[in-house]
């Protein structure tokens, strides 16, 4: 069988070199390198490092609706295009080329969290459980038809990554084993219930912005979730103060915005809850201890946060 494999990040490395065990891998077709890095040089897709020590032939286009892409991909005569983590919305005559169609890896227990952010939404809004999903790919924002699912705890203080990782190996796993029973028709997709379904858009570096006016657990699931990319951030003056990582404390009376000491770290009053800040990283400098900061900026306590 002739697969075209389709993804960029370390997430769809597992799936990629799975499918390169079993099956005959014509081609890689990831995101073009990208600037990355203090330095901003141009770095190369996971996938595609693993491609090139393979030998497999990768394909890195700009835009994957232009006709150019489809027609070089149709060339490679696949028999199956498998996805993880690609980047962009697939046109349907991409889709449509191989003659088993086309699969998706998906990092969320669909229908709930489609689009591009699954794992980070997942942890902010507290859910207990996550997972892979398998599905048939159309032209829609990840609602094609389920073929497996597997569901994993969240566990107590797991971030963005570590989530991905996990789950990265779980989807290799449930695509091997669904793999056999999809080609031999035996699998009956079955279709998303619409009803159930929740988006986690695409997230840009803005969206790390704390706000003091949520509560403090949320504030941390969103420190947590957003932890490595595109990480938080509180804005003291002109300074802009990376939070790597905080707990919870009781409220002792402090308003909303106000930066109080407490445990000698600085502490952030929020709507409901005081954020303890553990590590912080200030711009230009390396990640520290709340309680270090402070020692080098006592003025932190006692500012407040919100106009």
């Amino acid at each position: 069988m002739r697969v075209v494999f389709m993804g960029s990040p370390q997430f769809a490395l597992p799936s990629l070199k799975a499918l390169s065990e079993q099956y005959s891998i014509v081609a890689v077709v990831s995101q073009p390198d990208r600037p990355a890095g203090r330095g901003r040089s141009s770095r190369p897709p996971a996938t595609k490092v693993f491609a090139v020590e393979a030998g497999i032939p990768i394909y890195q286009p700009e835009r994957l609706r232009d006709a150019e892409a489809i027609s070089r991909i149709a060339e490679l005569q696949p028999d199956l295009l498998v996805v993880a983590a690609y980047g962009q919305i697939l046109p349907q005559s991409l889709l449509d080329l191989p003659e088993n169609g086309s699969l998706n890896v998906h990092a969320s227990l669909l229908p709930r969290w489609r689009g591009a952010a699954p794992v980070q939404a997942a942890i902010r809004s507290g859910d207990r459980e996550s997972g892979v999903t398998i599905m048939q790919m159309d032209a829609g924002l990840d609602t094609g038809p389920i073929l497996s699912q597997r569901r994993i705890s969240i566990e107590p203080g797991e971030t963005g990554g570590s989530l991905t990782e996990r789950l990265s190996h779980v989807g290799a796993e449930l695509l091997i084993e669904t793999l056999p029973g999809y080609m031999s028709r035996e699998t009956i997709p079955e279709a998303q219930d619409e009803m159930l379904s929740t988006y986690a858009p695409l997230l840009e570096k803005s969206d790390g912005a704390l706000d003091l006016r949520e509560t403090a657990e949320q504030l941390v699931r969103q420190i947590r979730a957003f932890d490595p990319w595109p990480g938080t951030f509180i804005i003291w003056g002109e300074q802009r103060l990376a939070i790597k990582r905080a707990h919870v404390a009781s409220q002792n009376g402090a308003i909303s915005g106000e930066v109080v000491l407490i445990e000698r770290s600085p502490a952030l009053a929020t709507r409901e809850g005081l954020l303890v800040l553990d590590a912080v990283q200030p711009s230009g400098k390396r990640v520290m201890s709340g309680e270090a900061f402070i020692r080098g900026a006592p003025k932190f306590v006692g500012a407040q946060l919100l106009a």
